[in-house]
């Protein structure tokens, strides 16, 4: 038997036992048909589900969350300033205190104490606090982002502070 009927012979074969399929205007051939004739088309199909909404995020109830959410508060409001400039500060003002009170400095002797972690007076605190946070110059996240609000007013960003602001 020539080689050119063999060849023949064989293309016979392959068109006989082939399965062909149409698929997205596409033609398919052998096993990739089976499996996408199992597959629903478009127009069998379910209709999608509505997209699932965003999971909450959960921060810990500690300073590395405080930094954390107030950084994703800052990012939304266009406030500058990164983990290392707010954890610099904090730790310099207040050790990580939300509850700290200066009731030496000089803010002290005229009435308005520094408070919180990044020691905020009350006016200062008044003015560059963001909706959204509580209005508590006490809650660490409100606090932190009222902080880099002013930070960034003043410096270009709380990354820029180095020593009492």
């Amino acid at each position: 038997m020539s080689v050119l009927r063999t060849r023949s012979r064989l293309r016979t074969h392959r068109r006989a036992t082939a399965r062909t399929t149409v698929a997205g205007g596409l033609v398919l051939s052998g096993a990739m048909a089976v499996v996408l004739a199992l597959l629903p088309t478009t127009a069998s199909a379910a209709p999608a589900a509505a997209p699932a909404a965003p999971a909450a995020v959960t921060y810990a109830n500690n300073l590395d969350g405080w930094i954390l959410e107030a950084l994703d508060i800052m990012s939304a409001n266009g406030i500058p300033g990164s983990y290392e400039g707010l954890h610099r500060n904090i730790m310099r003002e207040s050790s990580g205190n939300p509850l700290a009170v200066n009731n030496w400095d000089i803010n002290a002797v005229n009435g308005t104490p520094s408070k919180g972690l990044l020691q905020v007076i009350d006016p200062t605190f008044d003015a560059y606090w963001v909706a959204g946070t509580p209005n508590d110059p006490f809650h660490p996240v409100a606090n932190i982002v009222a902080a880099a609000n002013y930070a960034a007013d003043r410096y270009g960003s709380i990354d820029n502070v180095f020593g009492a602001y």
